[in-house]
């Protein structure tokens, strides 16, 4: 099947680096709002976390919105496109109302010194599109570095 010109696009120039920071977002298929269903989105908290585990990708911090994901993770052995169709092909596996969009968006993260910086912006998400008033009311986000964090330090995303 021959692959759609903006897919193919979206993968000109991707690399994988092993222990290299990337931000990901992918998107259900017609941007179905399959995550509104809370056992969705943990079903999927689930299986990120299961690639952790076995070591394919560190997960730093994700926010599960109704329709995308958007996650940050430390690839691992695998490269990017094989840690995201594995995490795709599971999720949809364990979610059976879940059909994921082709492909998915990368960006590479260059300077660590941000990492805590594009966390935060990753988790603000639900704030900035008014599904809640304050970040922890939110319940499928996490960021390992975040939880010692006060309220006070999130007033910025708001």
């Amino acid at each position: 099947m021959k692959t759609p010109p903006r897919q193919h696009a979206l993968r000109t120039g991707r690399v994988s680096l092993p222990h290299q920071v990337y931000l990901i977002t992918t998107v259900t298929r017609r941007r179905a709002p399959v995550f509104s269903d809370l056992s969705a989105g943990r079903a999927l908290v689930r299986q990120l976390q299961h690639h952790h585990r076995r070591g394919e990708a560190e997960t730093l911090a994700y926010v599960i919105m109704p329709d995308h994901l958007h996650w940050m993770c430390r690839l691992r052995a695998a490269s990017l496109s094989r840690t995201v169709q594995t995490l795709k092909g599971a999720s949809s596996r364990a979610i059976p109302a879940l059909t994921w969009q082709v492909g998915f968006h990368d960006q590479a993260v260059r300077d660590e010194r941000l990492l805590r910086a594009y966390a935060r912006y990753i988790v603000a998400n639900p704030l900035r599109a008014g599904l809640v008033a304050r970040i922890g009311d939110y319940p499928l986000w996490d960021a390992v570095w975040l939880q010692a964090d006060t309220e006070a330090d999130w007033d910025w995303c708001g």
